[in-house]
């Protein structure tokens, strides 16, 4: 089994992942965004959901994206674009084409990359998040945006062994932010 590589901050757990990339309702040949892409592994579990999806990963860390393109050439990705800068510069200024679902698991400028989101129309947008500041303000964006749809609050507890028994220790809780077009 192929062994996927780190890089600090991350990868997004695998629970996570299949709650986020749920509600993003992903449909064979689709155009997924993965915003802050850090390992990668969020669009490695796309491609594996989906046929024909088309993956445009985006980070600000050049460590980053050095590991997503080593990630995407250990499980055989070839449907990639991986593009190294600021997110909402990358959106705004290449030629990205349209945008069907955005993961967006960490980005500095989040406003602004709602924003252009919405400018193009991307049909369903999940933010990851781990700062209550960060909830706050991409669900008040969203509204603003009229994008927001629903917000989910998800711990992960994982077994451990103890004095020969089992307990659970919960992993860092995770906030799922969902955002649709076209709502109303």
């Amino acid at each position: 089994m192929t062994e996927l590589m780190h890089v600090s901050g991350g990868p997004t757990k695998p629970e996570i992942i299949a709650v986020a990339l749920s509600k993003l309702d992903l449909v064979d040949n689709c155009r997924f965004f993965d915003i802050g892409c850090g390992t990668g592994a969020v669009s490695i579990e796309a491609s594996k959901r989906v046929r024909d999806i088309s993956i445009c990963a985006i980070d600000a860390r050049e460590q980053a994206i050095d590991v997503t393109k080593k990630n995407f050439e250990a499980f055989k990705i070839t449907n990639a674009q991986v593009f190294s800068g600021e997110s909402s510069e990358i959106l705004e200024k290449q030629d990205v084409g349209s945008i069907d679902c955005a993961f967006i698991g960490g980005t500095k400028n989040i406003s602004r990359v709602l924003e252009v989101l919405a400018e193009k129309k991307a049909k369903s947008i999940v933010v990851n998040a781990v700062r209550i500041e960060t909830v706050v303000n991409v669900i008040n964006k969203m509204k603003e945006l009229d994008l927001f749809d629903e917000v989910l609050h998800l711990i992960v507890s994982r077994g451990v062994p103890i004095t020969g028994e089992t307990m659970f220790k919960p992993e860092n809780p995770v906030y799922v932010v969902v955002g649709r077009s076209g709502k109303n």
